[in-house]
Formats: structure tokens, C-alpha cells, sequence
């Protein structure tokens, strides 16, 4: 297939043959999708316009008037919390003459006003009026009549409240959704509400919050993450709590890919994700085990039973991420810890190094898919069927094919070591 391709070709089932086939012949996702402007477009409109796209996690918005502003597909989003403590989310622009509300975080005491001419909006959108109708307004009361709208014609304040959007909240993530008819969060999730119900992700509280920026595609860093391929070349230390036979996939229907390790391998010189006391109600294999999710399009999920992880991919422009990573706990844990803090440090150390390892290698791989003599390769069965169940759950987004793929018949499926050919994700 010649490089670049044509950008009408991303939207026909043909491009993608190849991926389409099952994972024991399938080939790579074509490489224009992380080098091309023309298909982060496309991707943006078709993928990231219509799914429910994390953004944050409760505590970045926990407190009625609290907010913070994110993009998605290109629009300006303000996400916050009304006077009842209820989520809510705005399209970053106002009525009047389209100016930006507000910028990165901060925390309202009642309503949002605009900057250039003072158009006010409470937390749920309502428009509070112009500077005439705003009690609080800073214009003096000798001049208001010069402010004065009240003989304009076909003027409905009711009307001209900020463009709502979809807004949710599960577990330790807040998700918005730009399109209306997108099926629900629950849908998407599928049974991983049922999955991680024992760990009661809602009670978990932001301990550690560190961002990057990647020179690489948000898909790379996706697909980087959800294979075990290439821990021994890449992860020389991770390796040692994560031992290679003790990889198995773990997924149901949903919009995921789930993996886990189980058991985890104690601490060793180089780190680990022991040390922070395991909280008591998770019980069973749930409290030997590192579940790991890449919940689509763009986070990845690991939990265990002494903390969580979130790494949030945003595509910053083809080829660019703006990676934020987030280390939550829970309450029990630090209320059992000796050194909360220090422990917390050790296990944010540890992440901050095997993130830094995977990024040194997909910017490796990004610079190598800009090659136009690289065409694709073909996929290990045994080792990639995970990135194989996520670039086709891409390729229907892009083509509009609606539905969920389903989970393993198996509750897990080993990833290394001798297993069925035939199965397939």
C-alpha cells in the first residue's frame, strides 16, 4: 500500500483489510493513522467527538463551584460542579460574542462571568443576563441605563444559556461525551462496572498528579501499554515484580482491553508497587492480583489492592501527546501506613520510571512509522491479540460500525506460554 494514502481512503473498510483479518494473520494498523494531520482530523471528529472521553478525575472538580477546563476533539470544555455537588459540563464559549469563559482550573463562588462583557452563567448554564441583569454587575448604577436591553426585540435570556454537554462519572474518572447520541457510559463500560465493583474505585482520592509530553501518537502509547511483548527488552526491572508467566488477558464485552498479573512479585532494590498497605474489603485473587485495563479510546486503568493508577493519553496534534498520569488512593490505606507520604513517593518513583521507559521507546517507534519504506507488520497471535481488539475497536469508530466487541469465553486467558491457536479477541 503506497504512502501517504489518499485522505478520502481512511474512511473506506478496504484500507483496513489487513487489520481485519483474525489476530493469527492480521497486520498492524496502516501507519499513516499516527503520522497523518488528515487522519488525527478524521479521528478527532469520528472518535474522539463520539465516545465518552475521560478527562479528569472527582477530586479535580470535587467542590460545587470547582472547575477545570479540558479539550475535546477541539472544543473548549468546562467541567464542574453545581450548587447541589452534582457534575455538570459547558462548552467553554459564550452566548454573546463567542469569547473563552475560563482557562485551566480554578473555583467560582456562584457563576461563570465572561471576561469581555460580563455576560454571567451559573453552574448549571443558565444565563444570569447582561450587566444589566446581574445584580453583582461592576457597572455603576448612574450608567446602567446605557446598559439598558430592554426594548431589544426577540430577546429570550432563557435561551441563551451555555451549550450543555454530556457529563458522567464512574469509579475514579470523569468522562464527558460531545454527541447526543452516543450510548450511555454504562454501555461503553460494559461488565467492567461488574469487574472492579470490589475495589470501590469511587473512594479513592488523588494522591500524586505528573504530566508529560510525548513525541508520540496517543495509540502508540495505548498499544505500547496493553502488550507484554516487550517487557523483557524495555522494562528490565518491572519484570521482576511482573513475572512473564504470570500474564494472563482478563476482559469481558466492553470497550476495553483487560489484562492482569497475578501474583505480583514482592518489592525488589529497583522499586515496585508493594510497600502502601493493601486495603482489607478486597479479598481473594483481587488482592494478589495487578489488574490492568486500557479503557477506549485514550486511558489506561491499574488497579491494586493499595493503589490506583491512571495514565490519561490526550492527542496534542499528530504524533504529540499530552500524557497526564494520576496515583490515587484509598483512605484505609493511609490511614494504615506508618509514612503514607514516603510510600506514596516510592510507589510514584517506580511508575515515573517504567513511564519513562515506554516513552523512550514509542518515540523510537513514531520516528520509525514516519519511514514511508514501513508499510505495517504483521502481529504476534500470542503476544498482540490485545492491540488487534483495540485498533479494530478504532477502525469501527472511524467507520461507524456500532457495538461492543465481546469478552474471552475464559475468565482469563494465559498470555504466555502454550495455549490454543485458535482463539481469537
Amino acid at each position: 500500500m503506497k504512502r501517504p494514502l489518499p485522505a478520502d481512503a481512511f474512511l473506506r473498510e478496504e484500507t483496513y483489510a489487513k487489520t481485519r483479518l483474525p489476530v493469527d494473520f492480521a497486520s498492524t494498523l496502516i501507519p499513516d493513522a499516527y503520522v497523518s494531520p488528515e487522519f488525527h482530523a478524521l479521528e478527532q471528529e469520528r472518535v474522539f467527538a463520539k465516545s465518552w472521553v475521560p478527562v479528569c478525575v472527582p477530586d479535580e472538580v470535587r467542590e460545587p463551584g470547582q472547575f477545570l477546563v479540558v479539550e475535546v476533539a477541539g472544543r473548549s470544555i468546562i467541567v464542574t460542579r453545581n450548587q447541589a455537588g452534582e457534575l455538570r459540563a459547558h462548552h467553554n464559549v459564550c452566548r454573546h460574542r463567542g469569547a473563552r469563559l475560563c482557562e485551566g482550573t480554578g473555583k467560582v463562588k456562584r457563576f461563570f462571568s465572561c471576561p469581555y462583557h460580563a455576560w454571567a452563567y451559573d453552574l448549571d448554564g443558565t444565563c444570569l443576563g447582561t450587566p444589566l441583569f446581574t445584580p453583582e454587575s461592576d457597572v455603576p448604577v448612574d450608567q446602567r441605563a446605557a446598559f439598558d436591553m430592554a426594548d431589544i426585540k426577540a430577546f429570550d435570556i432563557a435561551e441563551m444559556g451555555l451549550h450543555p454537554v454530556r457529563v458522567a462519572e464512574w469509579g475514579c474518572l470523569v468522562f464527558v461525551c460531545l454527541d447526543p447520541d452516543t450510548p450511555s457510559i454504562e454501555h461503553e463500560l460494559g461488565d467492567l462496572v461488574e469487574q472492579l465493583a470490589g475495589y470501590r474505585l469511587d473512594e479513592y482520592r488523588l494522591a500524586r498528579r505528573v504530566e508529560y509530553d510525548i513525541n508520540a501518537d496517543w495509540k502508540l502509547i495505548g498499544e505500547n501499554f496493553m502488550e507484554y511483548y516487550h517487557l523483557p527488552w524495555v522494562h528490565p526491572g518491572l519484570v521482576k515484580i511482573s513475572p512473564m508467566d504470570s500474564h494472563y488477558r482478563w476482559q469481558g464485552a466492553g470497550m476495553y482491553v483487560g489484562f492482569c498479573t497475578w501474583p505480583i512479585a514482592a518489592n525488589t532494590d529497583d522499586g515496585g508497587w508493594k510497600g502502601l498497605p493493601p486495603v482489607t474489603f478486597v479479598q481473594g485473587q483481587d488482592a494478589e492480583a495487578a489488574r490492568f485495563i486500557w479503557l477506549f479510546p485514550n486511558v489506561a486503568i491499574n488497579v491494586m489492592a493499595n493503589h490506583v493508577v491512571l495514565l490519561l493519553a490526550v492527542p496534542d496534534g499528530p504524533g504529540r501527546t499530552a500524557e497526564v498520569v494520576y496515583l490515587l488512593t484509598h483512605p484505609e490505606s493511609i490511614a494504615q501506613s506508618t509514612d503514607s507520604e514516603a510510600e506514596i513517593d516510592s510507589l510514584m518513583n517506580f511508575w515515573d520510571e517504567v513511564n519513562k521507559e515506554d516513552i523512550g521507546i514509542v518515540e523510537r517507534v513514531q520516528d520509525g512509522l514516519r519511514n514511508p519504506a514501513y508499510e505495517g507488520g504483521r502481529m504476534c497471535y500470542r503476544f498482540e491479540d490485545s492491540c488487534h481488539r483495540f485498533q479494530n475497536m478504532l477502525i469501527d469508530r472511524l467507520l461507524g460500525v456500532p457495538g461492543v466487541p465481546p469478552g474471552d469465553d475464559e475468565e482469563t486467558v494465559r498470555m504466555f506460554g502454550p495455549r490454543d491457536r485458535s482463539e481469537q479477541t
